[in-house]
């Protein structure tokens, strides 16, 4: 498995546009894409920070992803996703090496990326994507 770098890091928030003129008018990122998922219930918008992205997720459905994890545990950081060179091939070494899979098969996920979820029960509370852009 090759990990490029850190894609983004994903926060989970109530409102999204509010939560957009915070990092813009108070840290000064200025917020390039908004999307929204709508297999995944989820609506994202994205800033750059250096080489990294993060990634604001809004629930846009009460029983989705975001909206049962700010249920269970408020807002805040929710995932942090690693670039990978071949999404196929290091979900099978994970599960090769017994790492519990979330998607043992990449998904489509915002920006056109290949995703795919690693349970935090096998890395230690933390949940981790792992994607890459389409080829």
């Amino acid at each position: 498995m090759e990990i490029t770098h850190i894609e983004h890091i994903g926060i989970a928030v109530s409102n999204l546009l509010e939560a957009i003129k915070f990092y813009e008018k108070m840290l000064g990122l200025k917020c390039y894409s908004i999307e929204e998922v709508p297999d995944q219930k989820v609506k994202t918008a994205f800033f750059m920070v250096g080489k990294t992205k993060i990634e604001l997720l809004e629930s846009t459905e009460p029983d989705g992803t975001i909206g049962n994890f700010i249920l269970k545990k408020g807002e805040g950081i929710h995932h942090i996703a690693f670039a990978v060179n071949n999404i196929e091939k290091t979900l099978f070494e994970l599960e090769s090496k017994e790492v519990k899979l979330i998607d043992k098969t990449p998904r489509k996920g915002a920006e056109g990326l290949n995703i795919a979820f690693i349970h935090p029960k096998s890395s230690h509370g933390v949940l981790i994507e792992v994607c890459e852009a389409q080829k």
